[in-house]
């Protein structure tokens, strides 16, 4: 099927434009402060009392935000494209040219909630699980946004609902940023909200944290499967991408915080 003529920009006025990406990014974290804010009220989900108060969560905000914009583009700077901003270093402040990693902006974002727990005196797993239960909030606008941009596509499929995206070439290909957003983002965050809500997983600090790092990294090596690598960096040693090195660590931390949750007294 062809690649829907969808404007990747909203609206412009004089030098000002508002894209769909940048609405995904805003929306993902506007959705994920106001969830945490409405976990706050709930005091039944947090035996060992709820981590942090509405204030808390508003000034934590500006925090997650900065992690993720930092650790994005600087995870996408070293992991993805090192010797172009060596050579051009100047280029990395170019944010608006494109280039996020969602394994760097989730580093961002826990050095982020470790500052701020460490500083505000919050215990810092408990936090932890409650941002983790949001993030797929920002997972699932930032993988439609990628597919209206008409990025980050899938390799060459003959399956019916392949997509000719403007770019790249004639053929059908996965549209693998969708194949994203319903794992990483939808399922994961119906899966641990499901176990929040349902069965008190807030009560095992630590575990919801590791459960979103393992589901995460999972989906992500085996979409990996489907989606296109980087074209300057291809196949690592022929056979998995940089993807899937970098979310293999991020399972095994996970399965370290589900180990640690779940045995501890």
């Amino acid at each position: 099927m062809p690649f829907p003529n969808i404007d990747p920009i909203i609206f412009e006025i004089g030098p000002f434009a508002l894209r769909w990406y940048a609405l995904a990014y805003m929306a993902g974290l506007i959705l994920g402060w106001k969830y945490m804010v409405a976990l706050t009220k709930r005091p039944a989900l947090w035996p060992q009392g709820v981590p942090a108060n509405e204030e808390q969560i508003d000034d934590l905000l500006l925090w997650v935000t900065l992690g993720v914009i930092i650790g994005g583009r600087l995870g996408y700077v070293l992991f993805y494209n090192a010797p172009y901003y060596l050579a051009n270093p100047g280029a990395a402040l170019a944010v608006w040219q494109g280039g996020m990693a969602f394994h760097g902006g989730a580093l961002g974002v826990i050095l982020a909630v470790i500052y701020f727990a460490r500083k505000n005196k919050i215990p810092l797993l408990s936090l932890g699980d409650m941002v983790a239960i949001t993030v797929p909030f920002g997972l699932l606008c930032g993988r439609l946004a990628n597919f209206i941009n008409g990025e980050l596509w899938g390799r060459v499929t003959d399956a019916p609902w392949g997509v000719i995206f403007p770019g790249a070439g004639p053929l059908p290909r996965h549209p693998s940023q969708l194949y994203e957003a319903a794992l990483e983002g939808a399922l994961l965050l119906l899966v641990l909200n499901v176990l929040a809500w349902r069965f008190k997983a807030l009560a095992k600090p630590g575990l919801l944290t590791g459960l979103f790092l393992i589901g995460y990294g999972a989906s992500r090596f085996v979409i990996e499967y489907v989606r296109e690598p980087d074209a300057h960096i291809g196949f690592i040693f022929d056979i998995v991408t940089m993807g899937q090195i970098l979310s293999l660590p991020m399972m095994l931390a996970g399965a370290g915080f589900v180990y640690w949750a779940t045995t501890r007294k």
